[in-house]
């Protein structure tokens, strides 16, 4: 991974310094991800998910201009969630493997159901 570093660095260096200065400055922990099988990795940087759950947020939060107190504003979030996840039907990719690989990995923190 630090070869691949220095590979960008070479190539890219100049044009953002401070991107390539901040991932060696924060080397050991941009390193800790490589710790994860590939099936983790692609799951911890799969956003597609979370990213379809805010765009539905947005969407009906988005027509009101003011709410009246945030517990209103908590209450039409909770119902946009609710309707979001009775559509949420597909299985995660690989999602056996992954949960064995996580049980494995942070024992008691994650337990198979």
């Amino acid at each position: 991974a630090l070869a691949q570093l220095d590979m960008v660095d070479e190539k890219w260096g100049e044009m953002y310094p401070i991107v390539i200065k901040s991932w060696r400055d924060n080397w050991e922990r941009l390193t800790e991800y490589f710790q994860y099988t590939p099936a983790i990795r692609k799951l911890i940087y799969t956003t597609n998910t979370v990213e379809g759950y805010h765009r539905q947020v947005r969407k009906v939060t988005k027509n009101k201009g003011v709410f009246p107190s945030d517990t209103a504003l908590e209450k039409l979030v909770y119902l946009a969630y609710r309707d979001i996840s009775e559509k949420w039907t597909m299985p995660l990719s690989n999602w056996a493997l992954i949960s064995q690989q996580l049980a494995i990995k942070f024992g008691d923190r994650f337990k198979i159901m």
